[in-house]
């Protein structure tokens, strides 16, 4: 069965094995958390989420392979459940792990994100306060790994967890 979604440009299938009910229920989740709303024209600005990171996020402590930040859970990174988004989890995870390896990595090496992972484990609510601390884990000649855990600034209570592999610029020669 294939329908026709809200966009003219593009086409919904759906399997002729599902029921109905499952159909409603994924269209009534698309519609409940905005699927169709239009994005706010100064969110098309370059660099316009990052920009919101950037602004929100305090340095609180810098050592040698260790990063400690203070970061506020503004509404505008809220999502349907007036939780922080799990985008902004990663940005934030992101840019604390490129820090924290500047710590460590020597010289004008560019720094890339390789792989991020994360763990969810429970929820930071609209303007509560964390604090993220990003401790390396191992460093070597062509990658670092970086550790990072979220924790609520108030109860300590732990929210989300990040591992980074991150490579430096240029590889080795091999």
């Amino acid at each position: 069965m294939t329908g026709t979604s809200s966009s003219s440009s593009s086409t919904t299938t759906i399997s002729k094995d599902l029921p109905s009910d499952y159909v409603s229920a994924v269209k009534g989740f698309f519609a409940d958390v905005g699927i169709h709303a239009s994005l706010p024209q100064n969110s098309f600005s370059k660099d316009f989420y990052s920009d919101l990171i950037r602004d929100l996020l305090k340095v609180d402590n810098v050592l040698r392979g260790r990063v400690s930040c203070i970061f506020s859970v503004s509404p505008a990174l809220g999502n349907y459940f007036n939780g922080l988004h799990g985008g902004a989890v990663g940005a934030i995870a992101e840019r604390v792990s490129i820090a924290c390896a500047r710590t460590v990595v020597a010289g004008d090496k560019e720094l890339f994100l390789g792989e991020l992972s994360i763990s969810y484990l429970s929820a930071a609510t609209l303007n509560e306060v964390l604090v993220v601390e990003a401790a390396v884990a191992r460093s070597g000649r062509n990658l670092t790994v970086v550790a990072s855990e979220f924790r609520i600034k108030k109860t300590r209570k732990l929210v989300y967890t990040s591992r980074a592999t991150i490579y430096h610029m240029p590889p080795a020669k091999l």
